[in-house]
């Protein structure tokens, strides 16, 4: 973790942290041998191949297909972080148990649900406690969901933001954020924070120069991966 925690570290402007995410262990094999010295899974992509929609994974499954990408990536030294959604409704102190299981090193955690936005002070509260739970073992980078919930203004992200560095994370995640205003929340919260890609939308290294401390792809990589496969199985049907 120790190591994973450096790569975050004094990035200068434009070199952001580039973390692919693996769906399952070939995926997560390929980006090792490409030379990625750490990945980020996406719960959605995971969700994808193993057959679930986004968000019903069962915690069980979902441990156990980030087992298999940490065991496919111990030889190359590869560190990887979980996308644990919510938390599945665990105890922080179970949460962190499970996953420090898995041998991961780091996780994303959310502070909605189904229902919408959690309460800022709630989402701080229980992320302290899994703080205090995982100890110096997890990089926590706490997804902030203001911009897909449709609350846009940003001093409202900036203030769960804070609470949340306050409450033990590590990173912060404000998910959508619009790439105009990286560099306020970047002022603002003045901690490391994770910028999704989007393949419409600014470089990795163009959100790096907006303040990004690291990129993020969601299940973008799989997503695409899919579509060859299509173009492929149309031809092979051909």
């Amino acid at each position: 973790m120790t190591d994973f925690r450096s790569l975050h570290l004094d990035r200068p402007p434009g070199d952001p942290l580039v973390l692919p995410g693996p769906w399952d262990a070939a995926s997560a094999r390929a980006f090792a041998e490409a030379g990625f010295p750490a990945l980020a899974t996406p719960s959605a992509g995971v969700a994808a191949a193993l057959g679930y929609a986004d968000g019903e994974t069962p915690a069980d499954e979902m441990f156990a297909a980030i087992s298999r990408i940490v065991r496919a990536v111990e030889g190359f030294g590869v560190a990887v972080s979980a996308d644990i959604e919510a938390g599945y409704g665990l105890p922080p102190e179970e949460l962190a148990e499970r996953l420090l299981g898995t041998g991961a090193v780091g996780c994303n955690l959310e502070d909605s649900s189904g229902e919408g936005l959690g309460d800022a002070q709630q989402n701080a509260d229980r992320l302290a406690a899994f703080r205090a739970a995982a100890g110096g073992g997890l990089f926590i980078n706490a997804r902030v969901d203001t911009y897909i919930r449709g609350v846009s203004d940003p001093a409202q992200t900036i203030d769960r933001a804070l609470r949340y560095v306050a409450a033990g994370a590590d990173c912060v995640y404000p998910i959508m954020a619009p790439p105009d205003q990286l560099p306020g929340l970047a002022s603002g919260i003045g901690a490391p924070l994770n910028a999704l890609f989007l393949p419409d939308g600014p470089s990795p290294r163009e959100l790096g120069g907006l303040g990004a401390t690291r990129i993020t792809f969601g299940p973008g990589l799989l997503r695409q991966s899919m579509e060859r496969l299509r173009r492929d199985a149309k031809v092979l049907m051909a």
